[in-house]
């Protein structure tokens, strides 16, 4: 019975560990990838670089708040094909990287040794051609 007991210890501890684990992440990716995809739109529609930038910053914090992540590690990076930014026709890649800090490892340790996954999420978006484009209105 006591071998039982132990057996079941030694099998169900690092089991459970690594349950949690990949839920964390998997958490972290989801919240990662729709983070990036939301920036993206985001900033395609934004009506100045300052502001597109402001605006894709705030949705990817939401974003990651929702999933239970603080968002000041998060990194977001802007690279538009054309300057200024958002143009018509122009291309934006939003990237979006979050380290997710191992569960029961204490910051310190881990600035010591990495005990932390790498999640990344990239998105492409195209800036509507017709963006500068008067509303003449009517149909």
């Amino acid at each position: 019975m006591v071998e039982f007991l132990a057996l079941a210890v030694l099998l169900l501890v690092p089991l459970l560990y690594l349950v949690i684990t990949l839920g964390r992440v998997q958490a972290a990716t989801m919240a990662v990838d729709g983070s990036a995809r939301t920036a993206a739109r985001v900033y395609v529609l934004g009506r100045d670089e300052e502001r597109a930038r402001r605006q894709a910053e705030a949705t990817v914090a939401l974003a990651l708040r929702d999933h239970g992540f603080r968002p000041a590690p998060a990194a977001l990076t802007v690279d538009c094909s054309t300057r200024p930014c958002p143009a018509p026709g122009a291309v934006v890649r939003v990237s979006v990287e979050l380290d997710v800090l191992l569960p029961g490892v204490p910051a310190a340790l881990d600035r010591v040794v990495p005990l932390h996954v790498t999640v990344r999420a990239r998105q492409v978006a195209v800036v509507d051609d017709l963006r500068g484009v008067p509303d003449r209105g009517g149909s």
